[in-house]
């Protein structure tokens, strides 16, 4: 069964495995005792050490070992947020990072702290002057900031080299996440804190990186202890962490064979979806991205069933959409894009994936899209051409307006009843959409623009919200 979910967590790479056996027999005892086993097993970790620095870029005193990638954000922002307390209070973060750096920015609010939100462009890309911009215009000193070496959900690479020179320029230390990219190779640039975990790259679950730049203020919240340089308390998994460096140094020798014949595939899924499945939007960075992965929305479908069917299929992918969780709300990555939430769908591939499955899943793909249209009642393709764009017709004298009903019902229910519609009102008129699904602010507009029509606005309704689009073609 194809595996196509490497963002979320990547397959244990052979040489993880093999190294994990050897540790589990080799560095099983305290590396901190100075008998014969205690020193093995330190013999162990120091090496482990020195390999995941070399591959960061970093001194090995500035790595330390932590039992998550997540734990290794909440440290690092807490750390260096408390080092940096006289500097300021705020923190600037960028409106698509991964929610473990979200959640920290809120436990930072919750404090009394304050938080800076830069905005990104419709690829998911922040534009370094915007970070500039937020430096210096903050009301206040600026302790901290953050931003990701590249999105987990669209794969856009971030400019975190230009970020880095901003943030040093206003004497800001910068933390990136690098999670997604570190497995591909090291994060350039004058960063100062950087974080990262095992199981994106093949290594085991259980094992994250923090590594902290000589000179940058930081102090460990207490409770802490003398292991990790009193940064990430308590026993090591000694065996998860040689596996872990072990991994992370063999796929990055691995890196630039294999980034070049993922990236092949991942331009085949790119240029074929839209070919063929009508009504799908590419989205993310065309070119400044991560090698294996691509996401697509596709309008009419529920995310849920859709992951539902392609499972059914045998290909395991992941979602943004806003259907996939039990909050029912847009992905914060997608909904900051401004892009259509809907039929989400990210495929990352792992390392060794095979042509001929990412050619089965294309075949696969435009038959399971069509199915769960036809059981959510969507137009059909030829219904859906008809209101297409063909320019902007006369206004009319009066603005009829139709009002559709659609509270209570959930994504993508509201755009279809709306996509149904918009061809009862004439050109100029009006329809009204009402719903109380909070996708429906993101993929009405997102219709709009893939459809050319014209998003009025929104305004309270008695329930709900009232989505206004005026019909243009």
């Amino acid at each position: 069964m194809p595996y196509f979910d490497a963002a979320s967590s990547a397959p244990l790479h052979p040489v993880a495995r093999q190294a994990l056996l050897a540790a589990l027999d080799e560095g099983w005892a305290d590396p901190a005792r100075l008998y014969r086993e205690g020193r093995r097993a330190r013999l162990l970790l120091d090496a482990a050490r020195e390999a995941a620095a070399e591959a960061v870029g970093c001194r090995p005193d500035e790595l330390v070992f932590t039992p998550s990638g997540t734990r290794a954000v909440h440290d690092g922002i807490a750390g260096a947020l408390a080092g940096r307390r006289r500097a300021g209070r705020r923190l600037i973060v960028s409106a698509v990072e991964h929610s473990s750096v979200l959640h920290a920015a809120d436990a930072h609010e919750a404090d009394g702290g304050t938080v800076t939100e830069v905005p990104v462009d419709r690829t998911g890309r922040v534009a370094p002057d915007a970070y500039a911009a937020a430096l210096r215009e903050a009301p206040e000193g600026v302790a901290l900031a953050c931003l990701q070496s590249a999105n987990h959900e669209v794969g856009t690479v971030q400019p975190t080299a230009e970020v880095a020179e901003e943030c040093a320029a206003a004497d800001v230390p910068l933390l990136v996440d690098a999670a997604q990219s570190l497995g591909w190779g090291r994060t350039e640039g004058n960063w100062s804190l950087l974080t990262a975990s095992a199981h994106k790259w093949g290594g085991p679950a259980g094992v994250g990186l923090l590594v902290v730049r000589k000179g940058v203020r930081f102090r460990t919240a207490p409770p802490a202890d003398e292991r990790e340089s009193g940064r990430s308390p308590g026993f090591e998994n000694l065996p998860a962490i040689v596996a872990a460096a072990a991994s992370l140094r063999a796929v990055q020798a691995e890196a630039t064979a294999e980034a070049e014949r993922l990236r092949g595939l991942v331009d085949r899924i790119r240029a074929r979806v839209p070919e063929l499945v009508p009504e799908v939007e590419v989205v993310g960075d065309p070119e400044r991205r991560l090698p294996h992965l691509v996401t697509f929305s596709c309008l009419y479908v529920d995310g849920e069933a859709l992951l539902h069917e392609l499972d059914r299929a045998e290909f395991s992918v992941s979602s943004g959409s806003s259907c996939t969780s039990s909050t029912l709300t847009p992905s914060h990555v997608l909904r900051a894009m401004g892009v259509l939430s809907e039929g989400n769908v990210r495929v990352s591939l792992p390392r060794g994936t095979a042509g001929a499955e990412v050619d089965r899943f294309l075949e696969v793909l435009p038959r399971v899209v069509a199915r769960v249209r036809d059981r959510l009642g969507a137009p059909r393709r030829a219904d859906a051409a008809a209101g297409r764009d063909r320019g902007p017709g006369p206004e009319p004298e009066s603005e009829p307006e139709l009002v559709v009903d659609s509270l209570g019902k959930r994504c993508p229910i509201p755009v279809i009843e709306l996509a149904k519609v918009i061809g009862e009102v004439p050109v100029g008129g009006v329809v009204t959409v009402l719903s109380d699904d909070e996708a429906a602010r993101l993929d009405i507009p997102a219709w709009c623009e893939m459809r050319g029509q014209t998003y009025v606005g929104e305004r309270a309704a008695e329930r709900g919200v009232a989505y206004r689009v005026r019909r243009r073609a």
